[in-house]
Order: C-alpha cells, then structure tokens, then sequence
C-alpha cells in the first residue's frame, strides 16, 4: 500500500524566517563583540567562522553580506575608531601606545591608516578634541533654537555667529549643566545581561527598537520589572549613523535562556562617573556630551576601555503624561 502524497505544507513548509533572521544576527553579533574584545590581536577567519557556528569556507562572504563591508575592513575601521576615542579620552597615553594597543605594527603605520580615515594625523586628532566636543553640542542647542523660535538675522547667517557663547548663554543648557555637575563616584557590581542589538542611526530608532522589538520580547519572558542598561558603542561624531550599534540590555538569572532573538553577556563592574538625566529622549546625547566636556575633565579621572551606559528601570523610565525620559548615566573610569 503506498502512502498518502503529503499535502503542500507538509512538503513545501513555510520557512519562519524571522526566526532565522534573528539567529543569523545572534551569531553574528557574537563575532562583533568577539572582534571588540581582541582589537590588540591577530583576528583569524577560522576562530571567528567557529564563533558564528558558520562554515569557514562561507564565513567571510556571509559576514560581508550582512554588514555591508568585509571582515577586514570592519577590524581596520573598529581599531580606527576605538583608536580615535582613546586618543581624546586617555591624553595621558601616548599616541605609540595607542597604535599598538588596537594591533598596528608601528607608529607610522597607524598615522598613515589614521590619515585616510579621519584626514587628519592622531595628533591634529588629538589637538582638536574640545573644538568638535563644543561643536557638537552647540550645534544640537543651534538646532533647537531654530526650530523652536523664529530665525533672527544672526542665526540665519550661521557663520557670523560664536557658537560656543550660545551655547553657553542659552539658559536650558546651564540648567542642564547645573545638574550634570551632580556625579558621583559609585563601585557597580558586574551585571549578567540578555541584549539585543540594534545597528543605526541613535535617537528615534533606538526608541523604536526598544518600543517595536525589545519591549515585546521583555514581555514574553516576563522580565517588565527588570533594570535594563542601553549601550551605544560607537560615537556618532566619528562612526557612520548606519554603522552605530546600540545594545538593548536586561538584567536576566546567571540560568536565563533568551531563545534567538537575543544574546547573554556580562557588563562589567567597577568605578563609574554616575549622573542622573531626566529629559526629552532627544537631549540624551547633549547629555552625554556635556558629561565628557565638563565633567570628566575637572575630575582628574577619565574613561577606562568599558563600555559607558544608561541604566533604567522599564517600568518608570519614562512618563507618558510628560514624555520625560528618567536614567542614570554611567561612565567607566580610572584615575589619571
């Protein structure tokens, strides 16, 4: 007797590909981090393919397929680009130290690598930090001002304008400095996270992440409660928006299993700069901003090699009635 024919979705069955699209990144994401952690060392295809669970043979084109650039020009545009942070965030470290902390052979190597991708040498880099930190924030406030009154004669001819005293005159942004002046140095404990990654411009599509896909996926594991921390690993002043990654982070049991839509890792402990924010979701980054340019300067400390976060609790964060938006902002640090 033979079988039955099997009807059409048994033998052709619908393939769940959003599953598989999140398994794909899971993985992928693991060889981001992976690649972020050994900036100093040799990154060799088949140690990175055995981290994805991808063929060897495969790896580097699928790798390439979904961030849109080479494994090797990712590493070399990573070490560039953590190289560029140091350099203004550890000025007691000198510019040798820096080339050969993120795996260039010598000094010269990195000038002429540093050159074509910032057309400047580290230490014009270097020279110039608080100019492109005063710029980005004045031109945030700039922004503001024209969109929320109407244009004089001075901010319709830009140039003919001090940007640096605006910003410095506009009473939002002594308020704002006023309370980013209260930070306090605080020992947080390592923290075992699930998270999942966004890669994008920062602002409203980090918003839409956390509202479209992490909120959702919080809820089904039961985890509304629970502390999260965001990360954004790559300045947006240096790194291309569509290359910013953000991380999605909750704080799950050492025996949490997130499914494939997201991985575990550990945020590290230790001494953090912690200011408190309270605001628009939109002044997060002035925030930042002025943390980094006031703060971190006069306090003999400065940024260490973990990551900076925003710690919030999902259920109070933010107030629906004002649309103000509640965290801590912690910064990594270590004495000069």
């Amino acid at each position: 007797m033979n079988p039955s024919p099997a009807s059409p979705a048994q033998a052709n069955p619908k393939p769940n590909t959003h599953i598989y699209q999140a398994e794909y990144a899971r993985r992928l994401n693991r060889v981001l981090d992976h690649i972020d952690q050994h900036l100093d060392a040799s990154l060799e295809l088949e140690r990175l393919a055995e981290i994805a669970h991808f063929s060897r043979f495969h790896f580097h084109r699928v790798f390439a397929a979904w961030m849109g650039e080479t494994l090797g020009d990712y590493a070399r545009r990573r070490r560039l680009e953590t190289a560029a942070w140091r350099l203004c965030c550890d000025m007691q470290a000198s510019i040798l130290d820096i080339a050969l902390a993120y795996g260039f052979a010598s000094g010269e190597a990195f000038a002429r690598a540093f050159k074509i991708r910032f057309d400047c040498t580290p230490s014009q880099w270097r020279a110039t930090r608080d100019e492109r930190r005063v710029a980005q924030v004045s031109g945030a406030y700039q922004k503001r001002v024209r969109q929320d009154s109407n244009l004089s004669q001075v901010l319709s001819n830009p140039d003919q304008m001090n940007l640096k005293n605006l910003c410095e005159d506009d009473d939002s942004y002594q308020s704002f400095r006023k309370k980013l002046m209260e930070v306090n140095i605080v020992q947080l404990p390592a923290v075992h996270v699930a998270y999942q990654r966004y890669m994008g411009p920062y602002g409203a599509g980090v918003t839409k992440f956390w509202a479209n896909k992490v909120a959702p996926w919080m809820q089904a594991y039961g985890l509304q409660d629970q502390i999260c921390y965001g990360i954004g690993h790559d300045d947006p002043s240096v790194t291309a928006a569509d290359k910013c990654r953000y991380d999605a982070c909750i704080t799950v049991p050492e025996n949490f299993s997130p499914g494939t839509q997201a991985n575990i890792k550990t945020l590290p402990g230790g001494a953090y700069a912690v200011a408190k924010f309270k605001g628009p979701a939109t002044d997060i980054n002035d925030a930042w901003m002025l943390l980094m340019r006031e703060y971190l300067p006069a306090s003999g400390m400065q940024c260490d090699d973990r990551p900076c976060f925003e710690q919030f609790s999902a259920n109070s964060a933010l107030d629906p009635q004002t649309g103000m938006f509640s965290c801590l902002l912690c910064v990594p640090v270590k004495a000069l």
